[in-house]
């Protein structure tokens, strides 16, 4: 469990690619990680299988593959860390499990006096719990939906300490996110209207 405050910025050091999925090295900015340990990356768990006091690995399955954008990347990306939620610590943003819903699409990035607007298009199984004030991930991100102007559309605004922080002030209209749906709406919403049994693949 997560809670999408980055404490972190890691940059992609390697890429290997084989039939079981991808092996990905990211440079660490924390020197005690250890294998088994879970890391949000870009809102995304994934275990860590080695670490060094700089860097650590982590393995992404055909799986995460085909639900997050991993695939794409390649030396240099720059992404938004976040290590597990201990007991005790502060829930500064909301509940995250790092299950990326859906990969959304940056429409329009505009400046305002005291933020940056970020205007998403969002997947159509993010649509029913994308409401204005609602909580929602954005690469790793904590975020508050400030509007929702038309279905499927959703709009954040990015203040100057977020921008700082994170990597989403890299962001440019056409670029790929991560997104994650508020973990409390998506439970009452699959309570409201059961959806029905799905076969395994």
């Amino acid at each position: 469990m997560f809670t999408g405050i980055v404490t972190g910025i890691g940059t992609l050091q390697r890429v290997d690619r084989g039939a079981g999925g991808l092996e990905l090295e990211w440079s660490s900015p924390w020197d005690d990680l250890v294998p088994g340990e879970s890391v949000a990356i870009d809102g995304a768990c994934l275990t860590v299988e080695r670490a060094t006091p700089d860097r650590f690995t982590v393995h992404a399955i055909q799986t995460t593959l085909e639900r997050t954008r991993f695939g794409e990347l390649g030396t240099g990306h720059r992404a938004n860390l976040e290590r597990a939620l201990r007991a005790g610590d502060r829930l500064g943003g909301h509940l995250v499990q790092g299950h990326v819903d859906g990969v959304g699409t940056v429409r329009s990035v505009r400046r305002r006096a005291d933020a940056v607007i970020m205007e998403l298009v969002v997947p159509a199984e993010l649509v029913p719990v994308c409401i204005p004030l609602g909580s929602i991930t954005v690469d790793g991100v904590s975020l508050t939906l400030h509007a929702v102007p038309e279905p499927g559309v959703v709009q954040v605004a990015l203040i100057p300490f977020t921008l700082q922080h994170t990597t989403l002030g890299d962001r440019r209209p056409g670029d790929r996110v991560h997104l994650e749906g508020d973990t409390v709406a998506k439970y009452l919403r699959a309570m409201a209207v059961p959806q029905p049994p799905k076969a395994a693949d």
